[in-house]
Order: C-alpha cells, then structure tokens, then sequence
C-alpha cells in the first residue's frame, strides 16, 4: 500500500505545483488589471474583472495549500506506516489530483484569453478615446484657444460646439507683414467630418492668398476658384475677411455671403454687409472690397450665424440685438465683448444654444 500512498503523495504534489503556476499567472493578470483601473478610474467592467480575478487566484492559493499538505501528510504516512491499508484512501485522494492536473491547460487557456480580452478591450477603448478626441483636434485648429499676441490690437474670442460631433466654423488672426494683420471667420455649410475638412482646407488656403493680393477680395476669388474644385458641389462657404493696415490707416473687408460683422468707428456701429455670394458658389463668382478709414480704439466684431440664429420659440436673437450689445459698452476688452455676446444669446434663448457659434474681436490699440 505504500506505493499507492506514494503514487499519491507524487500525484498531490504535481497538482501543487500546477496550482501555484497557475496561481502565479493570475497573479501576474491582477497586476494587468489594476493598471487598468487605475488608468480608467470610472471602469466598471474593470473593477469587475479584478474582483474575479482575486476571487479565482485565492481558490488557487487555496488548492496549493491543500495539496502541498497532502503531499507531506501521504509522503509521511508511506514513510513512517509502510504497511498501513490506506489504499481506498489514496485513491479518493489520487482522483481529484489527476483531474486538477489534468484542468491545468484549460486553467491556463483561460488566463490566456483573459489577457486577451483585456488587451483588445484596451485596444477598443484606445480607439474610442481617440475618436472621442478627434472632434477636439479638429476644433483646436478651426478654432484655436489661444491666439497670437499682435502687437497694437487686442483680439478675443470665443467658440462654442454645438450638437454635432465636427463642426464647420473657424476663425483666425494672423500678421500678413509688417504692417497689415488679417481677420477671418467663416462657416461651411453641413455637419461632420466633410465639412471640417473643408473648413480647414479654406482657413489655411486663404493665408497663402491674403499674403499674395493685397485686396481681399482678390483673395476671396482665388480661395473660391480652389475650393469649387473640390467636387463637393453640396457645400458652401460664407466667410469674411478683414485686413487691418497700419502704415495706411486703413481697415478693407470683403465679405462672401457672410452675416454682417460690425465696425465700431467714429462713435457708431457699421454692419459690414456682404460683398459677394458664397463661396463655392460659383466658380467665377466676383467678389469687391470695402475700405474705411483706421483710427485707435477701432473694433471690429465677426460671429457666425449660430450667434444670430439663437432664438427663443420663433424669435431669433438677430442682428439689431448684437449691434445693441456693442454699443453698450464699446470699450470692453474684446475678450470680455466675444464672451458678454454668447452669454447674451444665451440669456435670450433661456437655454444653451444649440448651433455652433464663433465670435471674433478684434481692436485696433
């Protein structure tokens, strides 16, 4: 009987070890999940995966023991009772150890697909986190946080998204050379990723322009001839550009079917209307400028028409209400004008407004 008794003894202690790897294994897949959880602080289906995991590396913990003691204890017996009849015994032991031995593959292939999973479920919530940021990139081009600091002008502005994931509008402000500093906001047409596109295609397409025709209308047909060769016979592009000149103290504009920004000069506000259609349009669309006189503390305001079409039942916010806000108060820090703006359309349509919405201001200092 004590070769039963050591058959069992050896049976006992090969399922102790195949436990403790196992055990090590789900150890090292706790690790993996806690930097998971850590990483992602509000996963639920990761708080969850580790509670299982500890649960199933303490019932291995738990068959290591129970079987290292058997290995001892039968090991012991056969040595110290040679004889004894134990055999019924050592068979009902010797079974479960066979079969623990015999689960250790599927044990391991479980872990296995467990890292698996994880590491694809990481990989999935890697690409929803970019997709999630995408929209943001887009936005921080079209519409930049910060702009640059111009020397002799303050600028402010002030962008909101609306429902859409990808928006259309986007502004900028920019030195064309010594003394001339560009203005721009425009909005395309449509929603999604198309439309962003074409919004970035036009803002950065429309700086090479503005630094090669002096006028800005001329920069306006150049941009419209380009952009109507894109294909995209569906979308449209309203936009205004302002070119402040500081050496000859003037501001020139031209608008493409834009609604009219505002000129505060000589103590009054002047729409600035549009001065052709929208671009894309048609591709031999012309387009003329106006100039005014430049002079210190001249302010221009641009918006889109998210700003203009807040409305609360039928009643738009319009343009009289955004005129009116000017006048109020035309020596406000632009910055505090381009955010005064939207919270008054926001006032108005006692609620958020659900368009996308660009206010740029800009001062000449």
């Amino acid at each position: 009987m004590s070769i039963i008794l050591g058959i069992a003894a050896v049976a006992c202690a090969v399922a102790a070890l195949v436990w403790a790897r196992s055990a090590r294994m789900r150890f090292g897949l706790i690790a993996r999940i806690e930097e998971d959880v850590k990483a992602a602080a509000n996963s639920q289906d990761s708080f969850v995966a580790l509670q299982l995991a500890r649960m199933g590396y303490r019932k291995e913990l738990h068959n290591v023991v129970l079987y290292a003691v058997l290995t001892i204890g039968f090991s012991v017996w056969a040595l110290s009772n040679p004889t004894a009849n134990t055999g019924v015994l050592a068979l009902l032991v010797l079974l479960p150890a066979i079969v623990a031995i015999s689960w250790y593959r599927t044990t391991g292939n479980e872990i296995t697909l467990t890292r698996q999973r994880l590491s694809i479920e990481k990989r999935a919530e890697e690409v929803i986190e970019q997709e999630h940021l995408a929209p943001k990139a887009w936005a921080g081009r079209l519409a930049p946080d910060e702009l640059p600091d111009i020397t002799d002008f303050e600028v402010g502005r002030v962008y909101q998204a609306g429902s859409g994931l990808m928006a259309g509008d986007f502004f900028d402000v920019f030195r064309i050379d010594k003394h001339r500093v560009a203005g721009v906001i425009g909005d395309v047409a449509g929603k999604g990723i198309e439309s962003s596109i074409t919004a970035f295609q036009a803002k950065y397409l429309l700086r090479v322009f503005l630094r090669q025709f002096r006028d800005p209308a001329q920069a306006l047909e150049e941009l419209n001839q380009q952009m109507s060769q894109t294909g995209r016979s569906e979308e449209f592009i309203s936009l205004v550009v302002v070119v402040f000149d500081t050496a000859a103290g003037t501001l020139r504009f031209s608008s493409a079917g834009h609604p009219p920004g505002l000129l505060w000069h000589d103590r009054e506000v002047q729409p600035l209307r549009a001065t052709g259609a929208l671009l894309m349009l048609d591709p031999k669309g012309t387009y003329f400028s106006r100039e005014f006189e430049l002079e210190l503390g001249d302010m221009v305001v641009l918006y889109t028409d998210g700003l203009v079409e807040a409305r609360r039942d039928s009643e738009l916010f319009g343009e009289d209400r955004i005129a009116a806000h000017v006048r109020r108060d035309p020596t406000v820090a632009p910055d505090v004008l381009a955010k005064s703006l939207l919270e008054a359309a926001r006032n108005f349509a006692e609620g958020p407004v659900d368009d996308d919405v660009a206010i740029l201001v800009i001062k000449r200092s």
